[in-house]
């Protein structure tokens, strides 16, 4: 059996309906996982789904608002009694809200750290006693790069996905005896709906972050892939407490 082989895994990807989500969600699928994509949006939900399924990979969604505990958990609860079991979590759910911080409203404030931080400690919780039952887990949070650099329209942003970062190491610190390994994956400048909408808000942004990356271009969903199967196979049962970068090389490039 291949070190990186997901057969008979159950994987639940937040925010699989789309861009990074979606790409992990396929990468897992293409290693024998079975995936659940959840999001908000139904419609995308179902168009995950189809696309999934047409590449022959076994799978399910689910309607889920990441910022409301008990949908969270009806989430996990369904996800475990449709397969028997949660092997692989991945918390990617996420928005952003771009305003220097004096023009935050708290309830904007709130909703970026409630879905990009909070939502992992609930999702992570549900997910637990599962994990303790099959004595296997694993855990892979998205951060980003602001989980390391800061932006002066994204300080609400930046402080959930550095939040990202402390989290995962805590989580993983406490849960180590379990045989749970939680690890997060920063991504770097990659084309999603997400960064379309932040290259319109910042025009200069495309070209900084091509002079920047040393690969010079920005990343694709699909890039993510190969780091979240390491992450979420037994090849890392050895590694916990990371976060690694998937960027080009951006953040090494002072």
């Amino acid at each position: 059996m291949s070190l990186f082989d997901l057969s008979n895994k159950v994987a639940l990807v937040t925010g699989g309906n789309g861009g990074i989500g979606y790409a992990i969600a396929e990468a897992l699928g293409l290693q024998g996982a079975k995936v659940v994509v959840a999001g908000r949006n139904k419609q995308k939900n179902s168009k995950s789904e189809k696309s999934l399924k047409d590449k022959k990979i076994e799978c399910s969604s689910f309607e889920v608002d990441v910022n409301n505990e008990s949908s969270c958990e009806e989430l996990v609860v369904s996800t475990a009694k449709k397969y028997g079991k949660i092997d692989i979590l991945v918390n990617n759910a996420g928005t952003n809200i771009r305003k220097n911080p004096e023009n935050y409203e708290l309830n904007e404030w709130t909703s970026i750290i409630n879905t990009n931080l909070v939502s992992m400690f609930i999702c992570s919780k549900a997910c637990f006693p599962y994990f303790c039952n099959s004595g296997y887990g694993k855990v892979i949070n998205i951060g980003s790069m602001h989980s390391i650099f800061a932006s002066p329209v994204g300080s609400a942003y930046a402080a959930s996905k550095g939040g990202v970062v402390q989290f995962t190491k805590s989580l993983a610190n406490s849960w180590a005896k379990k045989n749970i390994q939680v690890n997060a994956i920063l991504p770097g400048y990659i084309d999603t709906e997400m960064t379309k909408k932040a290259r319109v808000d910042i025009p200069e942004l495309q070209k900084r972050v091509e002079d920047r990356t040393p690969v010079g271009h920005w990343g694709k969903p699909e890039d993510l892939g190969g780091t979240a199967v390491f992450l979420a196979s037994r090849a890392s049962d050895f590694v916990t407490g990371t976060a690694i970068p998937v960027d080009g090389g951006y953040s090494i490039n002072g």
